[in-house]
């Protein structure tokens, strides 16, 4: 007799697939790179500066003494701002958000590396992507833990006050007291009763 397989937990394939973890990588780095690259060019046009790729793919463009390298610094952690939302959205676990922010940072080590022609060698540099990483995390982990402790309601009752009949007086529909005849409905609304007058001897047995 063959021995049976225990099937798998609620989810489980589905969050940790291959695919479904590619894809969000790919959305996250592609997200990262487009906000950084939309705060870049309005900075730069405010600033009245020249827009080219070097801002946004080169490591050697972060400098601590140059107000270039001090407003792009300022610029990325913005941007390390705005992908925790895009965590809070697309990852929607707190659990994932460190594996995936260490990645994005991953990436684009890799990409300013191969832009350069040289892995970097500021300080600058290393400490903006220590500080963005964190900020990513931090935020992202907190967004994610509010949105998994936040209460699920599951359909709301009526309250008593809404449910309450507005006056007691005869021939009004509710569950209220009334004399002589009327119509109304039952507590459990199982349907429609009505309410006759008693005739002399009615209450006799």
């Amino acid at each position: 007799m063959p021995r049976r397989r225990r099937p798998p937990r609620p989810g489980a394939l589905a969050d940790l697939s291959p695919s479904r973890i590619l894809t969000q990588i790919v959305v996250l780095q592609l997200a990262y790179y487009a906000c950084a690259a939309i705060l870049i060019i309005f900075t730069a046009l405010v600033a009245g500066r020249e827009i080219t790729t070097d801002l946004l793919f080169s490591w050697r463009s972060l400098r601590g003494d140059t107000t270039v390298g001090w407003t792009l610094g300022l610029v990325w952690v913005l941007n390390s701002l705005a992908c925790a939302v895009f965590m809070l959205l697309l990852i929607a676990r707190s659990k994932l958000v460190l594996d995936f922010a260490l990645t994005i940072h991953f990436i684009h080590l890799i990409v300013t590396s191969f832009y350069a022609h040289a892995i970097p060698t500021n300080l600058f540099w290393w400490a903006l992507q220590i500080c963005s990483a964190t900020i990513m995390t931090s935020l992202g982990v907190w967004a994610c833990q509010w949105r998994e402790l936040k209460p699920i309601s599951f359909g709301g009752k009526a309250s008593p006050s809404s449910t309450r009949p507005q006056g007691n007086s005869a021939g009004d529909d509710g569950v209220g007291e009334s004399r002589g005849r009327g119509r109304g409905r039952g507590r459990d609304g199982a349907g429609e009763y009505e309410m006759v007058e008693m005739g002399e001897g009615d209450g006799n047995v």
